[in-house]
């Protein structure tokens, strides 16, 4: 039995100190690993990551995490990425992990991810060198994802990333701005290079539980959705996902 704590957008600032922390007291008695889904911080600040390696300091599972756009609104993207490994809080962007569990091995490949849209009312690298750009950056991180996975030898693979691989899990939120909230092209490399779960945080309206075109299932773990500390997923001998214990 492999079991997943997972969460995203838990948006640690300087006021957080002690907030968190009694939500994760359990945390280690109940899952082999913890995997944070982005917007770990409120506006990118280092001290906001210092306030949420203190909470996290007494989660002695393997903590894997991703950054998420907010993560990235101060410029200092690089110096949140220290602190938190500094407190050994492994963070991915078109990398990937394998931990011990119970036996088995985990991979996880992560990356932030960007948006664009879904098919039939996406993004195209046509016109304007912004557009371009913006597209370009979309398909790199995909790349960078699907190259991620295709690394990992693992009993148990997890695709973690910040915005979102599919329209489901997006339901809820104002169609105009889904092309902001994630791409389908995440979905896709997870697709050709596979994997048996995608994480995602980010859409604070959406829905739980998507699956993409070629049958991976992906949970939204954004905090406002699952209105958790966290969420367990567990998956058994067969890597079939099974029932958990929801935490406190």
């Amino acid at each position: 039995m492999i079991r997943i704590a997972a969460v995203g957008d838990v948006h640690a600032g300087t006021d957080s100190a002690g907030t968190l922390r009694p939500h994760l007291e359990h945390l280690s008695e109940r899952a082999d690993v913890l995997l944070l889904a982005g917007d770990l911080t409120r506006v990118g600040r280092p001290e906001e990551a210092r306030v949420l390696a203190v909470e996290l300091a007494d989660v002695t599972v393997p903590k894997i995490a991703v950054l998420g756009n907010h993560d990235f609104e101060s410029g200092q993207a690089s110096e949140v990425r220290e602190e938190l490994e500094r407190a050994d809080i492994r963070v991915l962007e078109g990398e990937s992990e394998v931990v011990a569990v119970n036996g088995s091995k985990l991979g996880v490949a992560g990356v932030k991810g960007f948006g664009g849209g879904f098919v039939g009312a996406c993004g195209s690298e046509f016109g304007e060198p912004e557009m371009k750009a913006f597209i370009r950056h979309t398909k790199g991180v995909a790349e960078a994802l699907e190259g991620a996975l295709s690394d990992v030898e693992a009993d148990l693979v997890v695709a973690l990333m910040h915005y979102a691989p599919v329209e489901e899990t997006l339901q809820g939120e104002r169609l105009e701005i889904y092309p902001f909230l994630g791409s389908y092209l995440l979905a896709e490399a997870a697709d050709r290079a596979g994997a048996d779960l995608v994480l995602h945080g980010h859409a604070h309206h959406g829905q739980e539980r998507g699956v993409t075109a070629g049958g991976i299932r992906v949970r939204n773990v954004a905090r406002p959705v699952i209105q958790q500390a966290y969420r367990v997923y567990c998956f058994g001998d067969q890597d079939d996902e099974v029932s958990c214990s929801d935490p406190v």
